[in-house]
């Protein structure tokens, strides 16, 4: 694999985690289900962080994977790819268990802060339907790309480049005469460039 591919290869899973995370924060307050009452009252809206109350913290579990394996050396890619990986899966399994099944659980919330009606008996003759909005395919589809840009990363990363010498630690021997720049980053590293 040439290096050009590794460099896209990082900057293409970088970029699907990103806006996946990005994606899971926004529909997380974007209305995800509408339920219809047999009551005759307003249609009630809930949304996605009701729908799925771990959909906000795993979207920003997301955005932070998407930082650090931008940083991380390559054992740590291949953790943060896998942790990536399994939230994917989890937040896909959910999201599709809200828009195939509708459970009654995911609008109940909502429902008894506008009947104050709680428990599954009160709640049932209440509901008439419950119709999925767009907002969950478009977080069903984000976990797609995010579970795609994790196998990238486990694929891609060994070829990553990694920092370079602007972010070494140990001191490295001057080959030539030191100038006064290099004499005080000779100090700031704790080495007395007079000797």
């Amino acid at each position: 694999m040439s290096a050009a591919t590794s460099r896209s290869g990082k900057a293409v899973s970088i970029l699907l985690i990103v806006l996946a995370g990005g994606i899971g924060i926004i529909s997380s307050t974007q209305t995800w289900l509408s339920v219809a009452r047999a009551d005759g009252g307003a249609e009630v809206p809930v949304a996605g962080a009701t729908a799925v109350p771990v959909l906000a913290p795993l979207s920003l579990t997301v955005l932070a994977l998407g930082a650090a394996i931008a940083l991380v050396g390559p054992v740590l890619r291949y953790v943060f790819a896998t942790i990536g990986l399994l939230v994917a899966i989890v937040l896909e399994v959910l999201t599709l268990t809200i828009v195939i099944r509708r459970p009654l659980s995911a609008v109940a919330p909502a429902l008894t802060e506008v009947t104050g009606l709680a428990g599954d008996a009160a709640l049932g003759p209440v509901v008439q339907g419950i119709a999925p909005t767009v907002w969950p395919w478009l977080a069903g589809l984000a976990w797609a790309l995010l579970a795609v840009a994790a196998v990238l990363v486990l694929l891609t990363s060994r070829r990553w480049r990694t920092g370079g010498r602007r972010f070494e630690t140990s001191p490295r021997p001057a080959d030539g005469p030191v100038d006064a720049v290099e004499s005080w980053d000779e100090l700031s590293h704790g080495s007395d460039p007079t000797r």
